[in-house]
């Protein structure tokens, strides 16, 4: 669905499994085995990564300034029992978060928003405005005001609603 560049760093991570579900056609790439291996769900963790999927989404959407599509589980709660280690590098000094075990989905998940909230790029991270996307994209825009994942098909969706509700009203 998307033209737009992936997220910076681990944030990429977030915004592949925010979009494993495509709301207008219902498929969900986590009933496939493809997609679980490449985010490093086991088959017994596909229903609490739906969960986190969907906890995120919620978070995404606030960021872009709307409210959660439904009601989740508190994304915090669901990050709260991910322990996270300090990785320094004795070469350079610079310290990073890591996961403290580094396969369960829901530990890197928490490292990359943290890392994004130390660097100031999670509010960037955004679902898209219309309710049969909420894509996840990253804001590049300058203002940091993006509103759907795609401009030209979202974005465009929008605005011709927008316009022919205008002129039902005249």
């Amino acid at each position: 669905m998307t033209e737009r560049a992936p997220a910076p760093g681990e944030l990429a991570l977030v915004e592949r499994l925010v979009n494993t579900l495509d709301l207008e056609t219902g498929a969900d790439a986590l009933d496939t085995e493809e997609a679980r291996r490449a985010l490093g769900i086991p088959q017994d963790g596909t229903e609490r990564a739906r969960e986190l999927r969907e906890s995120l989404r919620a978070v995404l959407l606030v960021h872009a300034g709307h409210p959660p599509h439904r009601e989740v589980t508190p994304l915090g709660q669901l990050l709260a029992a991910a322990p996270l280690l300090v990785d320094v590098d004795e070469a350079t000094g610079e310290a990073t978060l890591a996961p403290a075990d580094p396969d369960p989905l829901v530990s890197r998940i928490t490292a990359a928003i943290a890392q994004a909230a130390a660097d100031g790029s999670w509010p960037r991270l955004k679902a898209c405005h219309a309710p049969d996307c909420h894509w996840a994209f990253y804001d590049r825009s300058p203002a940091g005001r993006g509103r759907w994942c795609v401009m030209s098909v979202c974005g465009s969706r929008a605005k011709m609603r927008s316009y022919r509700a205008r002129r039902a009203e005249a």
